[in-house]
């Protein structure tokens, strides 16, 4: 009876109740009256020692702040029972690793902030537990990258801030949910629909940003930055550099550019494979052989000024062992583009096969001399050699352009024609090639062949720089210089002379390029400039002097009394040039600088058209 009556008298004063929703021992509690007459608890732990959220949290918990405690995991479902807790603070914790079911129970949650903890992870998944959520706050932490998956479940968001991590990109997938704000119309007095904060992370600036960096720039009325100054972090060049300054290019798969598919080439020389690709970022470039093994020569890597990537594969003493199907490959984050190349060892040919009629074997060398010292200084090979083909009987017209399709011969090869090979080879080589002028369409060849004689006829072949057709000019013989016209402004040519009927070796070829000429033609302009000006300068009060003195003499002349002023002064004028040794000389009549100037130039045409007249002319004119 005791008993009954004494729970009665706890249950009148409503112990029980304060017992089911007490406050943990190392928390506050406090209630709220909300302005719709309920009633909101919050609960805030900010014990230090604390190592796990506390389980006995009441469940009319609105509010809960964990902030500044030694928490480092949140097991799952830890927050189960808390079914009306609206907001979950989790601020400067020692947070590193998060369950997937932290937020199961959880929905009626709309805020989740995490702000300072050691979080390189997020559960995205775990967002699916949480329908209600409107503000997620992962500022510093250490998130390095966002998955493409995080997309699904940040939709309904409207406040984003994953500011002072370590993210260097976001995904196109993210950037797609946000792609809608900058077309939905705008409604005046509303919040902004959506605030991000992206600002203090490693951003790395190249094509992968660019989507980003475009989105930045379009200005969008239901968007906004909490900082909107995103800067670079790297590569070095960009680091510091804003968001609104850069230039980037959007990223682009491999696309390859192959040389010649089909390669020949005799036994013993030396092959060059060539393959260019273009992308963005520039492809990483390799190759390998369809049969496995090894390569038997080295690679090299460049970039040409358009921006393509090139890989040359150099094969030095080619062997049978080397013919096969090479593999050219580019590769980058988008993806690989492959090539096939195939290479092909052939016998030398032998000194018989050389041999033949002269007008064959002319016929032959005349096709080959400009490729043998193209090949060795732009390294490139050509498809095989066709039948050689006789050329028609006559000698070519001097200056005459022929073209010249690119083949491959060896560089030792003989051609001379048959009323020259009694001349040693070198006796005839071209020595001490140069260019000595050109302009944007020609340019000056000069060269010394010390042993050649005046019978010696030299071809001049020329080509642009990495093309395959070269194109030969017959020189006179005896000459040592030549002017090559119809060049194209601002390009790289190669040119080669040689003995007509001769291969060119590496130093009677040269390269050169007439765009150097666009700077030394302004600065001869401004050269031409200065001094026309300081002849102006000069000239023009001497000009002015002379003219003076003959209107003065002219009015001598046509005054009376001057007769005899006027005869002197013709005695004077014919005295000048007609001295005895034959050099001028002044008269010692005393004469002003005018008068001596006039005299010296009138009696010079005098002269002159006295003796082609074969009368005196008595009139003098400045």
């Amino acid at each position: 009876m005791r008993v009954a009556v004494g729970l009665l008298w706890l249950l009148a004063l409503g112990v029980f109740p304060q017992a089911l929703g007490s406050c943990p021992s190392p928390c506050s509690c406090s209630l709220h009256i909300l302005g719709d007459g309920s009633k909101a608890r919050t609960v805030v732990c900010n014990d230090p020692e604390m190592t796990l959220p506390p389980a006995s949290v009441p469940p009319d918990t609105s509010r809960l702040c964990l902030e500044r405690t030694a928490i480092r995991r949140v097991p799952g479902e830890a927050f189960r029972l808390l079914g009306r807790l609206e907001q979950l603070w989790l601020p400067y914790n020692a947070l590193s690793d998060l369950s997937a079911l932290m937020l199961r129970g959880l929905r009626r949650l709309r805020e989740l902030r995490m702000p300072g903890n050691r979080l390189a992870a997020f559960p995205w998944a775990a967002l699916r537990d949480a329908p209600q959520l409107r503000l997620l706050d992962l500022q510093a932490n250490r998130l390095s990258a966002l998955p493409p998956e995080a997309a699904r479940f940040l939709g309904n968001l409207t406040f984003l801030d994953v500011s002072s991590n370590q993210l260097m990109r976001l995904p196109q997938e993210l950037l797609a949910t946000w792609a809608h704000l900058q077309t939905r119309p705008f409604l005046p007095g509303h919040r902004a629909r959506v605030v991000l904060g992206l600002q203090d992370n490693p951003w790395v600036c190249d094509c992968r940003l660019y989507d980003l960096v475009h989105f930045l720039g379009s200005w969008a009325p239901n968007l906004a930055f909490i900082d909107a100054r995103l800067r670079c972090a790297s590569p070095r060049s960009l680091a510091g550099v804003a968001f609104n300054q850069l230039e980037l290019r959007k990223c682009q798969s491999p696309e390859l550019h192959p040389g010649v598919a089909n390669v020949s080439s005799p036994l013993g020389s030396t092959v060059l494979l060539r393959c260019g690709a273009t992308g963005v970022p520039g492809p990483e470039m390799s190759w390998r052989r369809t049969n496995g093994h090894p390569l038997n020569g080295t690679v090299h890597q460049e970039v040409s000024s358009d921006g393509t990537s090139w890989t040359l594969l150099g094969l030095p003493a080619v062997s049978h062992l080397d013919s096969g199907d090479y593999v050219c490959q580019a590769k980058n984050f988008l993806g690989a583009s492959e090539t096939l190349i195939s290479l092909v060892i052939t016998e030398p040919r032998t000194s018989s096969e050389r041999d033949g009629s002269p007008g064959a074997l002319w016929a032959r060398t005349g096709e080959g001399v400009g490729a043998a010292a193209y090949n060795k200084l732009v390294a490139r090979h050509v498809p095989h050699i066709p039948e050689p083909a006789v050329l028609a009987t006559g000698a070519p017209a001097p200056h005459m352009k022929e073209e010249l399709t690119l083949q491959h011969f060896q560089m030792g090869a003989t051609g001379q024609r048959s009323d020259e090979q009694a001349r040693p080879q070198e006796a005839q080589m071209v020595r001490s090639l140069k260019v000595v002028g050109n302009t944007y369409q020609s340019v000056t060849l000069v060269w010394k062949a010390p042993q050649a004689g005046n019978i010696t006829a030299f071809s001049a072949l020329y080509a642009v720089f990495g093309q395959r057709d070269m194109r030969r000019v017959v020189l006179q013989p005896g000459k040592t210089s030549v002017t090559i016209h119809g060049l194209v402004p601002k390009t790289k040519y190669v040119a080669c002379i040689c003995v007509r009927g001769q291969v060119p070796r590496k130093e009677q070829c040269v390269i050169f390029s007439t765009d150097e000429v666009v700077n030394a033609e302004a600065t001869q302009s401004l050269i031409n400039v200065v001094v026309m000006s300081v002849a102006a300068v000069i000239a023009l009060p001497l000009t002015l002097l002379v003219c003076c003195g003959a209107l003065q003499r002219r009015c001598r002349k046509c005054c009376p009394g001057g007769a005899t002023e006027a005869t002197g002064a013709y005695v004077h004028l014919e005295r000048l040039g007609h001295s005895e040794d034959g050099s001028e000389e002044l008269s010692r009549h005393s004469l002003s600088e005018a008068d001596r100037l006039l005299s010296a130039h009138s009696s010079l045409d005098s002269q002159l058209l006295g003796l082609r007249g074969g009368r005196q002319i008595n009139e003098y004119f400045c």
